[in-house]
């Protein structure tokens, strides 16, 4: 798992690009990444399954903020990113969401 953030000089975005390694995704067919940005839509935003198995997918988040967020794969088991910025108690309970911080 891993985070890589390419901050734009010209405006306050930030590119962050959100990798789940096939030792993680598994033998999964989709995985969405789930989180504040896009309200907890569950289908919002695919990942993209590369050919090493992995997936992969890079959103555009404004600068100066943090962002919870979860990977949802298969639409069935949800996964954190070990390479998170931070983590907080999920608001459900049941365990902890990931943080990005940009």
């Amino acid at each position: 798992m891993s985070i890589e953030k390419h901050y734009i000089k010209s405006r306050p975005v930030c590119k962050v690009t959100f990798k789940l390694p096939q030792t993680a995704a598994g033998f999964a067919h989709k995985i969405n990444i789930v989180g504040e940005f896009n309200n907890w839509d569950f289908n919002a935003t695919p990942m993209r399954k590369l050919q090493n198995g992995a997936f992969s997918v890079t959103i555009d988040l404004d600068q100066g903020k943090e962002y919870q967020f979860l990977y949802l794969i298969d639409g069935k088991y949800w996964e954190n990113d070990r390479e998170a910025d931070n983590y907080v108690r999920s608001p459900c309970g049941y365990s902890d969401n990931s943080i990005v911080v940009v």
